[in-house]
């Protein structure tokens, strides 16, 4: 990543620059983060991962997603560099999918010459793509048991892969995280010099926050930390225009009426918790229906015992392969769907299986009818949220 970055001009380093790392959390902050700079005066540029329908929902600029001209220039200019690196590399070795996006993408913010790009780590933190920019400000948002496979068994571990990327002499921005957790990040800080910064959980007494949630409330607080940091006082009134203003794509997002419904990323046990807690306020204490697809690579038994006090039956599916290759993760492999119906039946959920995803979600709006449900969720993985808008839209009236 840095011979792409060298090759293409160092792009990451003609803006300034806040990295976004941790479990979960990490688009709402980013996004939220880089609303409240934007407000401010600061023209600021957002890079998040994964997107739900087109690559260039990746980045973002003053607010807005990418013209498709614009990011398909910095894409070209992106594969042009890394067809120069690749000459350089040992046999077998290549720039990834996701180095190349992430290049594009800094690319993109200094062609639109952001003053400050938001950067959304993708995956843990030392090793990441986006470990390559200069940042300010560093947010931790949260750790869980996630990626297990490429980061480690314990928390103090993932931990200690995120927190790598602080620069030194910079501010670190801590979010709600166990008491080693944060014994650590105190540790790291004072290691590189850092001040740390802990957000309060309410960022403001009375501010209204369209985002639905509890947890985006707790997520708006780290982004107000953060731009706090970075950019020092706020302005109240500007921070209560973005707190009423703006919507997290593909967080408890409300996508459909008749019956409502909504569509959540929560794709691991923290973030099924946290959408747990939050269902029974969007649901107005009605019965919640789910639709679930999970990837086999995570653990399906703890997210189906984190979401099943919140819901009361659900249909399991499968994540079509099309959607998987489209977003770039060819192969990848959804939990059959009659393995995940028993797991939430053994939750004591009334659970049905359906393999395909449009049958399911046809399925589920069905239950949710019959039983007035106060809510229709489709959840369980970043890649639910394309499909169940391609087959909602699909389903609306002319």
């Amino acid at each position: 990543m840095n011979r792409l970055n060298a090759v293409l001009g160092m792009p990451q380093n003609r803006f300034a620059s806040i990295h976004v790392v941790g479990t979960n959390g990490k688009s709402s902050v980013t996004l939220m983060t880089a609303a409240l700079l934007q407000a401010h005066g600061i023209k600021a540029g957002a890079c998040i991962s994964p997107h739900a329908s087109r690559w260039a929902e990746r980045t973002r600029v003053a607010g807005a997603q990418i013209g498709e001209a614009e990011f398909a220039a910095a894409v070209e200019q992106a594969a042009a560099g890394a067809a120069v690196v690749n000459r350089t590399l040992e046999e077998g070795e290549a720039v990834t999918q996701f180095e190349l996006a992430t290049a594009a993408a800094f690319v993109a913010l200094a062609k639109a010459r952001v003053k400050v790009g938001v950067i959304e780590a993708g995956l843990g933190g030392r090793l990441d793509a986006t470990n390559t920019i200069p940042s300010r400000v560093t947010v931790l948002t949260s750790i869980g048991l996630d990626h297990t496979e490429w980061l480690g068994e314990t928390e103090l571990e993932i931990a200690a892969e995120k927190l790598a990327v602080l620069r030194d002499q910079t501010t670190l921005v801590l979010g709600q995280v166990s008491p080693a957790v944060a014994e650590l990040a105190e540790r790291t800080a004072a290691e590189r010099g850092a001040k740390l910064v802990r957000a309060l959980e309410d960022p403001g007494a009375g501010l209204k926050l369209r985002a639905a949630g509890g947890f985006q409330r707790r997520n708006f607080a780290l982004a107000k930390t953060a731009a706090e940091a970075f950019l020092g006082q706020l302005d109240p009134d500007l921070v209560a225009e973005v707190a009423a203003d703006i919507l997290i794509p593909g967080r408890l997002e409300r996508i459909a009426d008749d019956p409502p419904t909504y569509i959540d990323a929560a794709h691991n046990p923290d973030g099924a918790a946290a959408l747990a807690e939050s269902l029974p306020q969007v649901a107005a204490g009605g019965p919640v229906v789910a639709c679930l697809a999970i990837l086999a690579d995570k653990d399906a038994e703890a997210m189906v015992a984190a979401l099943a006090p919140a819901i009361d039956s659900v249909v399991c599916t499968e994540l079509p392969a099309a959607a998987l290759e489209s977003q770039g993760r060819p192969g990848a492999a959804s939990r059959p769907a009659a393995e995940l119906a028993s797991i939430c039946a053994a939750a004591g959920l009334r659970a049905e299986a359906e393999p395909d995803f449009g049958a399911a979600l046809r399925r589920s709006r069905e239950l949710a009818g019959e039983a007035q449900a106060g809510a229709l969720l489709v959840s369980g993985s970043h890649y639910v949220l394309a499909p169940a808008r391609a087959a909602l839209q699909s389903a609306s009236p002319a």
